[in-house]
């Protein structure tokens, strides 16, 4: 590959589109050379998100339902430069009150991501995955709700804010990210993968965290922090304060810009684009402390 081509003319070349947004302090990221994955020194890399499967939906808004997850591990498989990792940011199944049928779905989950050439899945819960039975079944088949893990100079943070029906994070978690955050610098670089936005992007509609601003409050006083969720169905950018927040396209049916309308209702499906606001994201890390996203279309 020729060392003129970015990682948005890869995405070109393979035929899935794709836009990138940098994101992060210090010196934007510009992409160059032939992948940040094969090219760049070993502080570099790039992961994947995939957000909002919501495995066992069925009807209206999307006949492809069975179909979606497929086709984007699909994708990801036919990338050149495999990701380090993928993050899944919730809502892996649909929820059903139906115990046995829960299991069902997130066993059938498990074994389509496992097609997935990359070993080093990190998943999270949704509301859908966990606020029956407060994560339950998630951890039987995921493990914990909550946790963190380094990477290549980057501090993750995995925050649960759905297994409380009431979508808080709850006192004792809080407590917990304190303790977790203590151990980094101020300069350190930190992630933060949730399902809902922290912030108040839109209550109305449940697109909030109960407790939220307690945990961006815990994270203020880092340098260098962004977070990634998903849970509103469509790509959104909004800063707090030096934070920036990033949520994920679904892989199920996209939903409408906050309060565009007035009842939170998924976007008409289009039988001539069947997957029309339907995707995933690569996100770029550069060691100066700055990502860039790339917003990668579903395809048949």
């Amino acid at each position: 590959m020729s060392t003129g081509i970015d990682r948005r003319d890869f995405a070109r070349l393979i035929g899935l589109g794709g836009v990138v947004f940098a994101s992060g302090l210090g010196n934007p990221f510009r992409l160059s050379g032939a992948s940040a994955a094969t090219a760049a020194p070993a502080e570099d890399f790039f992961f994947v998100q995939l957000s909002d499967t919501h495995w066992g939906f069925q009807g209206p808004p999307n006949p492809e339902a069975k179909n979606t997850l497929k086709l984007a591990v699909q994708q990801v498989n036919a990338l050149q430069a495999q990701p380090d990792f993928i993050v899944f940011t919730g809502d892996l199944t649909h929820t059903t009150d139906d115990v046995a049928e829960r299991r069902k779905r997130m066993t059938e989950f498990r074994n389509i991501v496992g097609e997935l050439k990359v070993k080093d899945l990190r998943f999270m819960p949704g509301e859908h995955d966990a606020s029956l039975d407060n994560g339950a079944a998630f951890k039987e088949f995921f493990g914990p709700t909550r946790y963190s893990f380094d990477h290549k100079g980057v501090h993750f943070i995995v925050i649960d804010n759905v297994s409380d029906p009431g979508a808080a994070i709850g006192p004792e978690q809080l407590s917990w990210m304190a303790d977790d955050l203590k151990k980094q610098d101020p300069a350190a670089r930190i992630v933060v993968f949730t399902h809902r936005p922290l912030f108040d992007l839109y209550p109305q509609w449940d697109w909030a965290t109960r407790d939220g601003k307690a945990a961006i409050d815990l994270l203020m006083p880092y340098q260098n922090v962004t977070v990634f969720y998903g849970h509103i169905h469509q790509e959104h950018h909004q800063m707090t304060g030096h934070i920036p927040h990033h949520a994920a396209t679904s892989l199920i049916f996209p939903q409408p810009a906050p309060g565009s309308q007035e009842k939170r209702l998924p976007v008409a499906w289009d039988p001539a684009h069947p997957f029309k606001g339907l995707g995933w994201r690569e996100v770029t890390a550069d060691k100066s402390g700055s990502y860039a996203l790339t917003e990668m279309p579903v395809q048949a």
